[in-house]
């Protein structure tokens, strides 16, 4: 999904009549609740990023991801017309269903006011027409998105407590320090509510992953793309692992962190993270081929566990080249004792900023 807001700042900065500075991602940063969850409208992007498993009545699994961006384009502030697009926001949401085979998906755009579209500051409220998500007072999240193949009313409630990526929040994406973000996940978000699939709605129950993301430079000119992974454990410990693939091969940039089940945190660095592709899947509309299932290995305390990823079915690959948009594969996977969602960007063509 991160590949979706790539190609959508690629799309804006090309009719950027004029530039405006953006604040540097550096650290030290001390993130506060309840304003972190908020937007941050001076920096150049960000995301709220919903993925998780939910299960029918029935006992049938589904994957789900809803993925709010905002973006600030580069439009000079002494820009008096009303129409200037200094704040874009976006929309995707995706229900993984093995019953269908593919991956149903759907979003929306559109420039903030005109009630059109609203990303709040101090507190986590996003919408776009129709499509909102949101934080309400007691700490509960809610969203509700509708597609011509689908609708989601979901509403997630925390268990665990914020988990700052990196140092503290500040979460390096490559060899220069302002190649950043800054970025915190929440983890084993308790899941329920109800999913429309055509005219059938049914009433599901599940586990989620939130991650929030802020940046004004996120990807280094020599990337190619990156491999990212949430995954919710069984005994409540929780992993964050991501590596910026290089252009030609290898890794440029990896990190991550681990929570462990009595709530200890350790932030992985370059030499803590490897992914290894075990299986691939090409796909026969854009015929980029992925590493569908792979083995992610991290390096704690001197140990190394590994995990190994397999997809709730291979075919999760979203095409938005309709919309002059990237092609990427983000996905629902299992692994042992625990499930998650796989993202791979880059592996058609590199991605631009």
């Amino acid at each position: 999904m991160r590949g979706l807001l790539l190609g959508w700042l690629g799309l804006i900065a090309v009719a950027a009549p004029a530039a405006v500075p953006y604040p540097v991602v550096r650290p030290g940063i001390v993130l506060a609740f309840p304003a972190d969850q908020g937007a941050h409208p001076s920096f150049r992007t960000e995301w709220w990023y919903v993925t998780g498993w939910l299960r029918t009545t029935a006992g049938e699994d589904l994957g789900f991801q809803v993925t709010f961006f905002r973006t600030r384009p580069l439009v000079h502030e002494a820009n008096p017309s009303r129409f200037a697009a200094r704040q874009v926001l976006f929309a995707h949401a995706a229900l993984s269903d093995p019953a269908t085979g593919r991956l149903l998906h759907g979003e929306r755009a559109a420039r903030e006011g005109f009630g059109l579209a609203t990303a709040r500051t101090g507190d986590a409220d996003i919408g776009i027409r129709d499509w909102r998500l949101r934080r309400a007072r007691d700490g509960r999240w809610m969203t509700r998105v509708a597609t011509n193949d689908f609708t989601l009313a979901l509403n997630f409630q925390p268990t665990q407590q914020p988990l700052p990526q990196g140092q503290g929040g500040y979460s390096r994406k490559g060899p220069r320090p302002e190649q950043a973000s800054y970025y915190y996940s929440v983890p084993h978000l308790r899941v329920a509510g109800r999913v429309r699939r055509g005219d059938r709605l049914v009433a599901v129950s599940g586990e989620a992953w939130l991650d929030r993301e802020w940046s004004s430079d996120y990807l280094a000119p020599e990337a190619q793309g990156w491999d990212w992974t949430g995954l919710n454990f069984d005994d409540g410990s929780a992993l964050m692992a991501f590596r910026i693939r290089r252009k030609g091969g290898g890794a440029l940039w990896a990190g991550g962190a681990l929570r462990r089940p009595n709530g200890t945190t350790i932030a992985l660095g370059p030499n803590d993270v490897a992914f290894r592709p075990l299986a691939t899947w090409r796909s026969k509309a854009t015929g980029a081929v992925y590493p569908v299932s792979q083995e992610v290995s991290v390096r704690a305390n001197g140990r190394i566990a590994r995990w190994r990823l397999v997809p709730m079915f291979a075919a999760q690959e979203l095409d938005s080249r309709r919309s002059g948009l990237p092609v990427y594969w983000e996905g629902a996977v299992r692994t042992r004792n625990g499930r998650g969602y796989l993202e791979l960007t880059g592996y058609d063509r590199a991605l631009r900023m």
